[in-house]
Formats: structure tokens, sequence, C-alpha cells
């Protein structure tokens, strides 16, 4: 098989896609574990001053990979160490992006994205929870949207997602790459030490959130994938059908 996460390094950066096109680099067990393990040899790269997480395809993450799902305690461990990570974790989006992709977006220090992009927190159209996503998410986004795309699932676009605090910035047309230059240019003219300290500093609140959370999120999440109505509203959005909830 192979394999669902690539790594490419450039003076200063490590470059981390996604590339797991059939299911729309959805969370799949193998994936996580492919992604943890990059980050942390990226981490352990004396040279690398940031890291960019980016993708093929048309959808940066479609969430949690409803065929075969990662732990959620494995989802867990990859948000606190994407927070922990000693280096700036940058996320480079030009597609789509849905449910706990949101939380891989947002645990990202940094995001930009295209205004092709959109965003939708879809899990109560399933029947679970964005319980362990909201971790690193609730610190960063404005509470009352937080509070309406949580409940409602709307999809929204890029404008609004910088506006809410989603992303850091966005770009009118396809050139992500454009507008992340100069982000990327001042982070490779940080000194290692200094960047290291001052992330640290800057994700205070999205680590406690984590450290203080994450057990009890993890747990909820389990339980209402588990549960019936989970189970009827995955089935539902496999088989193109109204979950029973709508009838």
């Amino acid at each position: 098989m192979p394999p669902l996460v690539h790594a490419a390094r450039t003076p200063g950066l490590t470059t981390l896609t996604l590339d797991s096109p059939a299911n729309r680099n959805a969370l799949s067990a193998t994936l996580v574990e492919e992604l943890r393990t990059a980050l942390a040899t990226a981490a352990a790269e004396p040279s690398t001053r940031a890291v960019v997480l980016t993708h093929t395809g048309t959808t940066f993450c479609a969430g949690a990979d409803l065929k075969s799902p990662c732990d959620p305690a494995d989802f867990l461990a990859l948000l606190r160490e994407i927070a922990e990570l000693p280096k700036p974790v940058v996320a480079r989006v030009t597609g789509h992006v849905r449910a706990g992709g949101l939380g891989l977006l947002g645990v990202c220090d940094i995001a930009a994205a295209g205004q092709a992009s959109t965003y939708a927190f879809t899990e109560t159209h399933l029947g679970v929870v964005p319980a362990v996503i909201s971790a690193p998410l609730l610190p960063r986004l404005d509470p009352r949207a937080a509070a309406r795309y949580f409940l409602t699932a709307e999809v929204f676009d890029a404008v609004e997602a910088t506006r809410i605090g989603l992303l850091t910035l966005h770009t009118p047309d396809a050139d992500v790459d454009k507008v992340l230059a100069p982000v990327l240019e001042g982070l490779l003219k940080a000194g290692p030490e200094a960047l290291a300290a001052t992330k640290r500093l800057v994700t205070a609140p999205v680590r406690a959130a984590l450290e203080r959370d994450g057990a009890a999120l993890t747990e909820l999440s389990a339980r209402h994938f588990a549960s019936a109505e989970a189970r009827e509203g995955i089935s539902a959005r496999f088989e193109r059908r109204d979950p029973s909830w709508l009838r």
C-alpha cells in the first residue's frame, strides 16, 4: 500500500502532504499513524524551522473515515503532538474541510486557504458530536460562531472562516502560496529556540484545553459514535437517504 503522507524538505521547511484521495484524506487509522510519525521526524530535524501541512485532491480532510475510523485517543494524541511540536505548523488548504478535518486545521498555528475552500462541522447531521476537535477550536474561534456552526452543520466559506478565527488568512484566488510567502519568510528568519518558546506562549490555551479535557472528550466522542443514532446517521449517509429523525 503506498504511503498516505508524503514528506518533502526544502531549506528550513518540511512539507507534509496528505495523499489519500480515495477517501478525501479522511482520518483513517493508517493516515493518523503516518502523520504522527512524519511529525515526529520533522520535529527531530534540526534544519527544519516550520512544518507545512497540505494535501492532494479537492479536500484537505473530510473528517473521520467512517469505514475505517481511527481511535479517538489516537486522534487526540495527534492534536496534542501538533500543539506541542517545537516548530510552527502551517496549514496550506486548497480544498474543502469537514468535521474532524477542522480540528486538524484548527490546531495548526497558522492556516491559509484559497477562496474555493468550504468548511462544515457535519457531526450533528450524522448523529455524532464534534467532541475532541472542540479542545483546540473553542479557544480560537469566535464563541457565537462556534455555537452556530457546531450545532447547525452549515457550510461556510473562506471569508467566514477567517472572520471567526478558523483561518489566519485567505486569498480571493487560487494562489495560496503567494499569501503564504511572507508568513514562511518570517518563520525562516526566526531563531529556532525563540520560535519554539514563542509557539509555547501562543498555544498555551490550546494545550491546556487538550490536557484538561482530552480524556473526557475522547470518551464523549466514542460514546456517541457507538450510539444507535450514530449508526442510523452513518448508514443514511452511505445509503444516500435521510436519517430516520427526518422522516
